[in-house]
């Protein structure tokens, strides 16, 4: 990822909210919980949805409110960890490692002192639910996953679409 667009999206989205500062912390977190294990970039974008909507997979409380139309997420989230892995990996809290499967990333050995330097609940609360993610889906394999995430998606589509439809949108 190259300078040019990481500066772009700066001026762009001064916000830290749904940045890349945000979703590199995320990403990072989910590193530290799976480290040594590298995980492909797929893997994180599913892993980042989960951790963010752990409740909706049988896990803690979720930590955002379950929108009617989140599916939709994964599709906006990859280019937001692809910049947020590059900020990590600019400041060595991350490695992208290129194995014979492809390219994965790993959490570097500063990731875990430098989130535990960081106090607030939020970020107590997503160590919490990265750690459960990795135990409850670490093992999956990438089919496995992806499956288990159509169901989660097929189950929101059909809870949401009565809403939809009182309010009278088309489906």
């Amino acid at each position: 990822m190259g300078t040019k667009r990481m500066t772009t999206e700066i001026r762009r989205n001064p916000s830290p909210f749904n940045s890349s500062l945000e979703t590199g912390l995320r990403t990072l977190v989910i590193l530290e919980a799976s480290y040594p294990r590298a995980l492909a970039l797929e893997r994180l974008v599913e892993f980042d949805y989960l951790v963010v909507h752990t409740g909706d997979a049988g896990g803690p409380e979720s930590l955002h409110v379950p929108l009617p139309m989140r599916t939709g997420e994964l599709l906006v989230r990859r280019g937001l960890i692809e910049s947020g892995l590059a900020l990590m990996m600019s400041r060595g809290l991350a490695k992208r490692m290129i194995e014979k499967t492809g390219i994965s990333y790993r959490a570097s050995e500063s990731a875990g002192p430098f989130l535990s330097a960081l106090s607030s609940r939020y970020i107590g609360n997503l160590r919490e639910r990265a750690a459960w993610v990795e135990v409850k889906f670490g093992s999956a394999t990438d089919e496995q996953l992806l499956d288990m995430t159509r169901q989660l998606f097929d189950k929101w589509t059909t809870q949401f679409q009565p809403l939809e439809r009182a309010r009278g949108e088309n489906i």
